[in-house]
């Protein structure tokens, strides 16, 4: 019998914040048909305001009824202080929000957070100092302990990690040094080499590098929309990979003509 496998598209920083010209729809569209799931990586509206929600969920409610969409925040859904009424709007629109949830979906587990800023590695920041750095790094303590704490409880052989912010340095170089430290944080990276996932995937480093691993070999994703489009030009802006559901949990990486 032929493994059977689960098609998972992935793409971040949509920054969506009116109704265009139909661009977003039929890109959606294209994703509802090449892909059995989608994940969305943050910053999926731009200045946080629930009118950009109520917006984007039209032009993403056919794709919504036809394959599932799982999401993480990002930093620009905290932008305008509703972050609670746009989740609220995402949600009853069918799109399930990971925040160090687990959840399995056509036999993958799959488990999300936004994650935090923090730098990379032996410059990661420390909590040292005045009181706001130490509250600072404590977010990411708390981002990376909600991470590991959701992996621990998913059981599939296939697993995937939704972040907003990157995992590794890897993935984020291409981006100006001076802006490496709120890009992501090492402190995500721990619990993904604890609890070996099959795929990571976040967005933010909109100049980053498509592709990394963490340090015990985890394949990581960067898949920022501008990103994407530079990736595969000419193709749907999004990654998208094969993840096998039963047996061996590598998945193949890899780019597939949407159908037309």
């Amino acid at each position: 019998m032929a493994e059977r496998k689960v098609r998972i598209a992935a793409v971040g920083d949509v920054h969506y914040h009116h109704a265009g010209d139909g661009k977003i729809r039929s890109f959606f569209t294209e994703i509802s048909n090449a892909a059995d799931i989608l994940l969305l990586c943050g910053d999926i509206i731009d200045y946080g305001l629930p009118d950009e929600a109520r917006s984007l969920m039209k032009d993403i409610s056919d794709t919504a009824k036809r394959i599932p969409i799982l999401a993480v925040l990002g930093n620009h859904e905290f932008e305008s202080g509703k972050v609670d009424e746009v989740a609220a709007i995402l949600t009853d629109g069918g799109i399930t929000i990971l925040d160090g949830d687990a959840c399995e979906i056509k036999g993958v587990g799959f488990t999300g957070v936004k994650g935090f800023a923090g730098g990379f590695g032996s410059r990661v920041l420390e909590p040292w100092g005045e009181p706001i750095i130490k509250q600072f790094v404590r977010e990411a303590i708390d981002q990376a302990l909600k991470l590991e704490s959701a992996l621990a409880r998913l059981r599939t052989p296939s697993r995937i990690a939704l972040l907003h912010y990157a995992p590794i340095a890897a993935t984020a170089m291409g981006e100006p040094l001076e802006i490496f430290p709120f890009l992501g944080s090492s402190r995500l990276e721990e619990p993904l080499n604890r609890y070996p996932v099959t795929a990571v995937f976040h967005g933010h480093a909109h100049h980053g590098t498509p592709e990394g691993k963490t340090s015990g070999g985890v394949p990581v994703y960067n898949v920022a929309m501008k990103l994407m489009e530079r990736t595969f030009p000419g193709r749907a802006p999004c990654r998208i990979i094969e993840v096998p559901v039963d047996g061996d949990q590598r998945a193949e990486p890899g780019q597939p003509t949407p159908p037309g």
